[in-house]
């Protein structure tokens, strides 16, 4: 079966072709997600997310990209919902606690829970201060970095997920780095 057809069997519900692309991209979401939410329950709920705005959405699909492009977009802009979501939540709790009806939090505390399979540190530690300072980047330098250099994706797979040129995806990149560099040297300069 060509990719086309196979989009158009997934067009026509095709319990067949649902249960391919499920075997072909369930693991790959799932990674994608735990690349960005390193928590493993948060994580597979929004994969489970994500399948089921691809299941809705597919009659959407044009065509213009790869399909496998438009599911990691889908992953991403998912991704990134629950990580707004999660932030806004903090910021009413820690709002809350200045009015004296809740306990303060920090909102990076959630993404030092590190269940993230995919980095392999043994320091805890030194993982939590990662996801710390990339979650404290700009969104977009945060995304980059993070389907680069965690999720392992290409600068064009990047480019063609977020939709920027590949100049654009490499200089976004560069200043990510720059700014971790900072932010990393900060962290350690407090600490020692």
């Amino acid at each position: 079966m060509t990719d086309k057809q196979f989009i158009e069997e997934l067009k026509l519900k095709s319990t067949q072709a649902y249960s391919k692309l499920l075997d072909d991209f369930q693991q790959k979401v799932f990674s994608t997600c735990i690349s960005f939410v390193p928590n493993k329950e948060d994580a597979e709920d929004i994969a489970q997310d994500v399948f089921v705005e691809v299941f809705k959405s597919i009659h959407k699909f044009k065509g213009d990209s790869k399909l496998s492009t438009w599911i990691y977009r889908i992953t991403t802009n998912k991704c990134l919902e629950f990580i707004r979501k999660r932030n806004t939540k903090k910021r009413f709790a820690f709002l809350q606690s200045i009015t004296g009806n809740a306990i303060p939090m920090d909102k990076t505390d959630y993404f030092t829970e590190m269940n993230h399979p995919g980095i392999l540190l043994e320091n805890k530690e030194l993982s939590a201060t990662l996801f710390k300072a990339i979650n404290s980047l700009p969104e977009s330098q945060s995304v980059v970095f993070t389907l680069h250099k965690i999720d392992g994706k290409s600068y064009q797979e990047v480019a063609d997920i977020t939709n920027r040129s590949l100049s654009s995806v490499e200089s976004v990149m560069f200043r990510a780095k720059k700014n971790l560099q900072s932010v990393l040297e900060n962290y350690y300069k407090k600490e020692y």
